[in-house]
């Protein structure tokens, strides 16, 4: 039986340094996100909402076109949707992203990956 140096256990000091990088780097993909604008819309373009890449708000643009005083209803709905789709482009910059820096420290002991 051939014995491997140290137990064949990883290097503790090299995996903490690993993990730390990749925190590090989860970090500035999360600064990054905050920063960074998507956008969604509706109606063909009446509506238009603008998002933080990590979902924050940050615009609405309504067309004079989609504005009827007879029919708020469907302006709400148009609102609605152009949010939603603002956020799902968001949450597909989020996994773009972020995805390979939480699989590589889901992998690593103790991350809450």
């Amino acid at each position: 039986m051939t014995v491997i140096p140290g137990g064949g256990q990883p290097n503790m000091q090299q995996l903490l340094q690993q993990a730390q990088k990749m925190q590090q780097d989860l970090a500035k993909a999360q600064e990054e996100l905050a920063q960074t604008e998507v956008e969604g819309q509706a109606g063909g373009g009446l509506v238009k909402a603008t998002v933080t890449g990590s979902g924050e708000l940050r615009g609405l643009v309504i067309d004079p076109k989609a504005v009827d005083p007879e029919d708020t209803e469907t302006l709400a709905d148009l609102v609605v949707a152009a949010v939603q789709a603002a956020n799902e482009n968001a949450q597909q910059l989020q996994q773009d992203k972020l995805g390979p820096l939480a699989q590589g420290l889901g992998g690593m002991p103790g991350m809450p990956f």
